[in-house]
């Protein structure tokens, strides 16, 4: 049907880490990208006993940005730009690779010696064409600092980009958004960003898009130029997230991105033959290239 708000519907493959599972909705066989995201990680809800934690070991990264963004528990960052930052409900960590990276994210301490939660959303997003091997970078912005939309039994943060008004000061490379959606019983709010290739995503609770109701970790794609109503009856988050479509197509291997297969197998070598940069405090463990297929792959 023309009038149907849905091009595209991806469910999840989860992942058991051990304490905690990990839902991914991208990169997909169906597809690969929305907007610049590549890369679309739910991160539990787990719950951690004392002395329990997170460890993600030292691994590298190039021609792509991460964000984290946590709703429960907290991160310690560590990269090899000397970078170390503590990230918690509501911030947004973004780090660029670029012409390459290469970091870890922990449990910090306090976390560990009690009970803790871990709730997080974790996003790659493709760097665009003549942007691929920019210098590497880090930046952190507090909660704070990134605005709020309220109405309508509806509080929506904006993370990247501008919605509603309002625009993230956090830094894009290419036309994207990204939006954290919080929606209390009967909440209500407008989707009608006018950007080129847009998705939702439901990582708890109930939502529906124009009256047809959302499965959870299932990620959406809206049609182009829709203009839609996100509703809940009982409560709801969702993540609204793309921006413009890229022209040149980008592949996947592990942790590397690019637009050239030859540049992954080059950061491949790399990385086994340690010729990456270490992280300050962090350099005794990394995690190696996998064995076989890995998991994260969008060519074989």
């Amino acid at each position: 049907m023309t009038d149907d708000p849905i091009i595209q519907t991806i469910a999840s493959v989860t992942h058991d880490l051990g304490d905690f599972r990990v839902h991914r909705c991208l990169p997909a066989k169906e597809r690969t990208m929305v907007g610049p995201f590549i890369f679309f990680d739910q991160a539990g809800p787990a719950k951690l006993a004392p002395g329990q934690g997170v460890d993600v070991r030292p691994h590298p990264h190039i021609n792509l940005a991460t964000v984290t963004y946590m709703y429960e528990g907290s991160f310690m960052h560590r990269d090899s730009l000397g970078s170390q930052q503590l990230i918690e409900p509501g911030a947004v960590n973004l780090m660029t690779a670029g012409s390459g990276i290469v970091h870890s994210e922990r449990s910090p301490d306090d976390d560990r010696a009690k009970a803790s939660k871990l709730s997080a959303i974790q996003t790659w997003l493709a760097l665009p064409d003549g942007r691929e091997e920019m210098d590497p970078a880090f930046e952190h912005v507090p909660q704070d600092s990134l605005p709020v939309i309220e109405g309508h039994f509806a509080r929506a943060r904006v993370i990247m980009g501008r919605l509603w008004g309002q625009r993230a000061p956090v830094s894009t490379y290419a036309d994207t958004i990204y939006a954290d959606i919080n929606l209390q019983p009967g909440g209500a709010v407008p989707i009608d960003a006018e950007v080129e290739e847009r998705a939702v995503y439901l990582a708890g609770g109930d939502a529906a898009l124009d009256n047809m109701a959302l499965a959870p970790m299932t990620l959406y794609v809206l049609r182009p130029g829709l203009h839609a109503t996100l509703r809940s009856v009982d409560g709801g988050r969702v993540m609204l997230f793309g921006g413009e479509g890229f022209s040149t197509p980008r592949h996947v291997w592990w942790n590397f991105v690019s637009s050239s297969k030859d540049r992954i197998m080059t950061a491949r070598d790399d990385w086994k033959a340690g010729r990456f940069a270490t992280i300050p405090g962090d350099a005794d463990d990394y995690i190696p290239i996998p064995e076989g297929q890995p998991k994260t792959v969008s060519y074989p």
